[in-house]
């Protein structure tokens, strides 16, 4: 009898300590899986939605940098254009023209390109020894500009054409006016995919969410119904999807400046060919500076904060539908 009671108190400690330690193995195993497939697609799918949309930014910022930098400099300067006509003695002209602009308040100099610059502007197109006293090549004057005061451009025009009807003022209006608007479509249009790319990252999370609350909807609806808050359950989707909103995103961002990078070691080296040298003309050196970046890292935060809530958005409402189907069976 001694032997059996002290065997029934050996197997009952040993029943007693393997209780707890189910019991944590339990507490430990998390609501929805920490690694399957449909995760590691959902953090791919992430990761492209994040590259695309940082990409997104980054060239809306580039552009928008590149036409304030042209604003500013074509609202800096005015070219007075001299076309050659019979009897006219170019040279004078051009010394004349440019003494006239001078004395107009607001203007802070003046410059004549010179037939050497005139014939290395014309070298791309008509090649190399050209005469240009052999061709009807007008001859420019370009005024310097006081930004914060500038001059009457009507009153100058005025000027200038009794005694020059071949010359012409021309205060870069109208292609700022055009800069302007094509940089404001195109930041307009570039927002507009940036949007559309995180509406489609969301849906993905929700299809994501949902497929996980499907996989696991009899462990939840029992935690539900023997008493487990919504924001308990919500909160283990909230933590799970925050988690691999970031991996994702994270990976994105990280290959969208690796991006941005090569493309600014590319542009700075300078490449002397024609194509290469109307990029640099037109953007620069392809660099999104500080703000771009800083950009990217709020997309990516951004991203990261929209997978989570929309995770604990979808399944407070997951529960809610719960509750209405469980009030109606009854």
């Amino acid at each position: 009898m001694s032997e059996t009671v002290a065997e029934d108190r050996e197997d009952g400690l040993q029943e007693g300590t393997s209780r707890p330690q189910t019991r944590a193995k339990r507490r430990a195993t998390p609501i929805v899986p920490s690694q399957n497939i449909a995760g590691r697609a959902l953090i791919l799918v992430i990761a492209i939605m994040t590259f695309l949309s940082c990409l997104t930014f980054g060239a809306v910022s580039l552009v928008r940098d590149t036409a304030s930098i042209w604003e500013n400099q074509i609202s800096r300067e005015a070219t007075i254009q001299i076309k050659p006509v019979d009897g006219l003695d170019m040279e004078k002209a051009l010394q004349d023209v440019s003494r006239m602009a001078t004395d107009f308040p607001g203007v802070r100099g003046t410059s004549i390109v010179d037939r050497a610059a005139t014939t290395r502007l014309l070298e791309p197109w008509l090649g190399a020894g050209i005469n240009i006293d052999d061709l009807p090549v007008p001859r420019l004057v370009i005024v310097t500009l006081d930004e914060d005061n500038p001059p009457d451009f009507q009153a100058m025009r005025a000027a200038i054409s009794p005694l020059y009807p071949s010359a012409t003022l021309d205060d870069h209006r109208t292609w700022v006016d055009r800069l302007v608007a094509m940089a404001r479509t195109t930041v307009t249009i570039g927002f507009s995919v940036l949007g559309l790319i995180l509406a489609a990252t969301v849906l993905c999370v929700v299809f994501a969410t949902r497929g996980a609350m499907a996989g696991n909807g009899h462990i939840i609806e029992v935690l539900h119904f023997v008493g487990a808050e919504a924001r308990f359950i919500a909160r283990e989707f909230h933590r799970h999807f925050l988690l691999t909103g970031m991996k994702g995103a994270a990976a994105g961002g990280v290959a969208a400046v690796i991006v941005f990078i090569v493309f600014s070691w590319w542009s700075s080296r300078n490449l002397a060919t024609p194509q290469a040298d109307q990029a640099t003309a037109l953007f620069g050196n392809f660099s999104i500076g500080l703000n771009g970046y800083l950009g990217v890292a709020a997309i990516v935060a951004l991203i990261g904060f929209l997978t989570a809530a929309t995770s604990h958005l979808t399944v407070v409402r997951y529960l809610s539908e719960i509750d209405v189907n469980h009030h109606d069976g009854m």
